[in-house]
């Protein structure tokens, strides 16, 4: 009886010696699963990506610029050039970023900031090129703000996905994002609103209104898709 009751302690004495070890398996096997869920984008991936989303941003713009419409941001402000002193939109818009490759280099790094730089010579390039490419013999103004805006946010998206963006506000965005959890869309939607009703002074009341439809509709795309709790790719 004395020799059970040793053997039932020991038993239960073991299982208590296991049960750290069984728990530090499953900690480092369910680590081992997050850190999968992770997929590195390979080169070609950003690569692609940054030639699609500028792209899209590029025909975004060209529906803008047709209608006479304009958006928030470093865009919006080289829309406002445009119209304003007749100034071309992809030279302007570079030149607007510049300031802003500073912080980018300080607080996102050279990858990003590298980036960033490769995705505003695209746009500034494709802005520039796409009129010639896609001519519109008739485009509703109001087709043009809504789709126009998706089309610009589609890019975004594209870009933020694979660690770039289109400088100026994004490159806050972004870093506001990642360092205090404030969504990039929110804060830029913010951003673009007052941009946008600047506009009243140069673009008739009309345009301003549906430039102001078309910054929400922008950035709805980015509050509801760009989630860094949802989406697993790096870059």
């Amino acid at each position: 009886m004395q020799n059970d009751k040793l053997s039932a302690a020991q038993r239960g004495q073991a299982h208590a010696d296991a049960r750290p070890h069984e728990a530090e398996r499953a900690n480092s096997g369910q680590a081992e699963t997050i850190a999968a869920l992770f997929v590195r984008h390979p080169l070609w991936e950003d690569a692609l990506a940054l030639l699609l989303g500028t792209a899209m941003v590029a025909l975004g713009i060209a529906f803008y610029s047709h209608a006479g419409l304009l958006t928030g941001g470093t865009v919006g402000l080289a829309f406002l050039l445009k119209y304003f002193a007749g100034w071309p939109f992809g030279l302007v818009f570079f030149i607007l970023n510049v300031p802003f490759y500073l912080l980018a280099i300080w607080r996102m790094g050279w990858s990003f900031t590298l980036r960033t730089v490769i995705a505003v010579g695209l746009v500034s390039l494709l802005a520039e090129l796409t009129p010639h490419w896609v001519r519109f013999a008739d485009l509703n103004i109001y087709y043009a703000a809504l789709f126009g805006g998706v089309a610009m946010g589609i890019g975004l998206l594209m870009l933020f996905r694979h660690r770039a963006s289109l400088g100026g506000v994004n490159i806050l965005a972004l870093f506001l994002q990642e360092r205090v959890g404030l969504r990039a869309g929110t804060f830029q939607m913010g951003i673009d609103a007052l941009i946008v009703l600047t506009a009243v002074f140069i673009v008739p009341p009309e345009k301003v209104a549906l430039s102001v439809l078309g910054a929400v509709a922008l950035n709805l795309v980015l509050a509801i898709n760009h989630r860094t709790d949802r989406y697993m790719g790096v870059s």
